[in-house]
């Protein structure tokens, strides 16, 4: 498995991201001006502050060249995730459904929340079972999930509600305690929790392992 790490002036979670991949297969940096993805299996689009998050987060990053082999490789079936700032660029690109808006405190939070695994057939989560519990930290200030209610609906009907906050542990003001979600199809997710944080058992709980596990098991596209 060859992971690809974009990385986009303000990205500051990409070695961590390379690193996380690392323990799993082979990983590279993606620069955010190229096109091409270098041959790689899956696709990570990290945290940060992608293009300063002007106008408004991952709105500026959509456009980047990178994007446009990301979109076709997601067209294609190929596995995408984004998280955190990567999760609000694969809104912003049409690539997921919903958006992130401010979170409902409207200050920057970082701290340990409990995600619950509610569909654990896709890509990047059948290293689990449903109703497994993730230990992993958040850091944002727009994390908040939203989508109409009836795209909301059609979302629970059709698993794309991939991770939830566990009770209680909401810390943005999510729809439905929303952590993670993917496309119809289910090969593009993104997360607000960051579990290229939570795979090293020196640093703290290791909750993220089971994302990057699942996503190496992969069959390579042809």
């Amino acid at each position: 498995m060859k992971f690809g790490v974009v990385q986009f002036p303000g990205s500051c979670d990409e070695v961590d991201a390379l690193r996380a991949c690392g323990r799993f297969g082979d990983a590279e940096l993606l620069w955010h001006g190229d096109r091409e993805l270098k041959g790689v299996d899956a696709v990570v689009v990290p945290g940060g502050f992608s293009y300063g998050d002007y106008l408004r987060a991952g709105a500026i990053a959509r456009f980047s060249p990178v994007m446009e082999a990301v979109a076709e490789f997601a067209r294609e079936g190929g596995p995408v995730l984004g998280i955190c700032n990567g999760f609000q660029v694969l809104c912003e690109a049409h690539l997921l459904p919903g958006a992130l808006l401010p979170n409902t405190g409207l200050r920057f939070l970082f701290r340990q929340v409990d995600v619950v695994v509610e569909n654990a057939g896709t890509p990047f989560t059948r290293a689990c079972a449903s109703g497994d519990v993730l230990s992993i930290p958040v850091k944002h200030m727009t994390g908040r999930y939203y989508a109409p209610d009836h795209e909301l609906e059609a979302m629970e009907g059709s698993g794309q509600v991939v991770l939830r906050y566990a009770p209680g542990q909401n810390p943005n003001g999510s729809l439905r305690d929303i952590a993670g979600v993917t496309n119809e199809a289910g090969n593009v997710m993104g997360l607000m929790p960051h579990p290229e944080h939570a795979v090293d058992p020196l640093r703290g709980p290791t909750g993220g392992t089971a994302i990057f596990k699942s996503l190496s098991t992969q069959p390579v596209l042809a």
